[in-house]
């Protein structure tokens, strides 16, 4: 597997990630890790790679975009000094330009939102070990729906930042649309942003193959 053993695995993000996470760190007892993919990856790595002692941690804050990502990235990454950083980040800069159109404040378009990943990958990645960039998704199987090719766009960008980066790449659009193949997407989850359990182990299990984990 890419993680080394004895790492400090960071995932952040928004609401995707976030799901319930205990403040100011998600992780420890009762929960404190949160209700998403994140979680999961955890126990998969506990229960599949117990000696590997990989510490995970939920960063997550529902609501943000890389706006207030890059608020929030001192406290949130630097300072805790991931070995490896997960960053999910774009639905928000996407629906907020769908949900308040006339909002155009607070909507961040597709070269702010690239020039904030940039910024964010190159503040970090000195001090990473590994990079996880994964593409924002919407649960829509329609390619000419509007708010589905504008993600696309977004999701364009991450594709091309990690190469630029020599990232791991997880497709998480392409990863639904082949789940998409057999079943609606009404069947995991309520507004084609938000999954279930069982998009969450669709997310982590597409996380994990780019890690070569071992099922």
């Amino acid at each position: 597997m890419k993680i080394e053993n004895g790492s400090k695995l960071i995932f952040i993000g928004d609401s995707i990630t976030d799901y319930e996470r205990a403040r100011p760190c998600g992780e420890g007892l009762f929960g404190g890790i949160g209700k998403s993919y994140v979680g999961l990856v955890d126990a998969l790595l506990k229960t599949t790679y117990p000696e590997s002692r990989i510490r995970v941690i939920n960063m997550g804050t529902s609501g943000d975009t890389t706006r207030e990502l890059k608020a929030r990235w001192q406290t949130d990454v630097l300072d805790l000094k991931p070995d490896w950083l997960g960053i999910l980040i774009g639905v928000n800069d996407v629906w907020r330009q769908f949900d308040t159109p006339l909002l155009t404040e607070i909507q961040v378009g597709l070269e702010e939102y690239e020039q904030n990943l940039t910024e964010l990958i190159e503040k970090t990645l000195p001090s990473l070990k590994g990079l996880i960039l994964m593409t924002p998704y919407f649960m829509e199987p329609n390619l000419n729906d509007p708010m589905r090719m504008r993600m696309d766009e977004y999701g364009a960008v991450v594709k091309k930042l990690a190469k630029k980066y020599g990232a791991v790449l997880v497709d998480l659009q392409s990863a639904f649309d082949r789940y998409f193949q057999y079943y609606h997407s009404a069947s995991v989850n309520w507004d084609r942003i938000h999954p279930d359990i069982v998009g969450h182990m669709l997310i982590a299990r597409e996380i994990l193959k780019q890690l070569d984990y071992q099922w």
